[in-house]
C-alpha cells in the first residue's frame, strides 16, 4: 500500500510504500527488510562485545539462532493471546504471520526464553549474556520501528505538536509518531548502555537492569499515547503499559539491591 506522509510542522513530505518489491504475486515488504537489517546489526554488535564480557562467541551464536526462532513464536503468541477475539472463529489465521500481528514484548520474551535455555544447556553465565543481549535488543528495536513507519502503524493520538505526522492512515489528522519516539529512545539507549558498560559497570547484570529501566520508562509513557494497544482481556488496561511499569520497577529494585550488596561487602572487608 502507498501512503503520502507529511510532517507539516517540519515542512517534510514523503511518498512511501509498504512493499519494497514484488516477484510475480509474491511481495517483499519493507517491514521484513528493516527488521532483518536491525537483526544483522544487533548480532554484529553483540559479537564484538563478547570479549569484554568473557562470553564465547560461538556459544552466543547458538543462543541467537534459537532465540530468533522463539522470538517469532513469542511475538505471534503474545499478539494472538491479547487479540483472541480476532482469531477464535478462524484459528488457522494464527499461522498467517505474513498478514501482520507481531508484538515486540512477545518477541523479547520469546528470545530470552529460547536464548537463555540454550545458554544454560551450554553452561554459560546468564547475566553477562543479558548485559550484551539487551543492547542488541535496543538496536533491533530502534531500527525495526521504521518498519512501522513504512506500514503507517504504531502511531498515537491526535496532536498539534510541530513533529505531528499526517497521512491517510491517520485519517488526515496530525498524530504522535510513536514509532519515532521509540526509535530515537532505543538508539539513544544503545549509546547510554554502551558508555555505562565501558566506564561504569560494577557487576554482571547491571546493564540488563538499566535496560529494564530505560525501556520500561519509555514504553510506559509512549504506550499510553498509542491507538492500537493490546488490552488485558475484560479490562480497559493496556497490557504492554502494565508490563513496562513492572519492568521499570524491577530494574530499579534489582539495581538498588546489587549496589547495597556491594556496599555491605566492602564494609565487611
Amino acid at each position: 500500500m502507498t501512503y503520502n506522509v507529511e510532517f507539516p510542522g517540519l515542512g517534510l513530505e514523503f511518498e512511501i510504500s509498504s512493499v519494497a518489491f514484488s516477484i510475480g504475486s509474491f511481495s517483499v515488504y519493507w517491514y521484513g527488510i528493516i527488521i532483518g537489517i536491525g537483526f544483522i546489526l544487533a548480532v554484529t554488535y553483540c559479537m564484538r562485545q563478547c570479549k569484554y564480557h568473557d562470553v564465547d562467541q560461538d556459544k552466543l551464536m547458538n543462543c541467537v539462532i534459537v532465540g530468533l526462532i522463539t522470538a517469532i513464536i513469542g511475538a505471534r503468541a503474545y499478539y494472538v493471546i491479547f487479540s483472541w477475539d480476532s482469531f477464535k472463529d478462524e484459528p488457522l489465521r494464527i499461522l498467517n504471520i505474513h498478514s501482520g500481528g507481531l508484538a515486540i514484548y512477545g518477541g523479547l520474551i520469546g528470545a530470552l526464553a529460547g536464548g537463555l535455555t540454550v545458554a544454560k544447556i551450554q553452561k554459560m553465565k546468564l547475566l553477562p549474556i543479558l548485559d550484551i543481549a539487551v543492547r542488541g535488543f535496543l538496536i533491533g528495536q530502534g531500527i525495526g520501528r521504521w518498519g512501522n513507519f513504512m506500514n503507517q502503524e504504531a502511531f498515537g493520538t491526535q496532536t498539534d505538536l510541530p513533529w505531528r505526522m499526517v497521512s491517510s492512515a491517520t485519517g488526515g489528522v496530525g498524530v504522535h509518531p510513536c514509532f519515532l519516539y521509540e526509535s530515537v529512545w532505543c538508539l539513544l539507549g544503545v549509546l547510554v548502555l554502551h558508555i555505562v558498560s565501558k566506564k561504569f559497570r560494577k557487576f554482571d547484570g547491571q546493564i540488563f537492569y538499566l535496560y529494564l529501566m530505560w525501556y520500561g520508562l519509555e514504553r510506559t509513557i509512549v504506550e499510553g499515547l498509542r491507538t492500537d494497544s493490546l488490552y488485558v482481556p475484560f479490562a480497559p488496561i493496556r497490557v504492554s503499559q502494565v508490563l513496562s511499569l513492572l519492568l521499570l520497577i524491577a530494574g530499579a529494585v534489582l539495581t538498588a539491591i546489587m549496589f547495597m550488596r556491594r556496599k555491605t561487602t566492602k564494609s565487611e572487608k
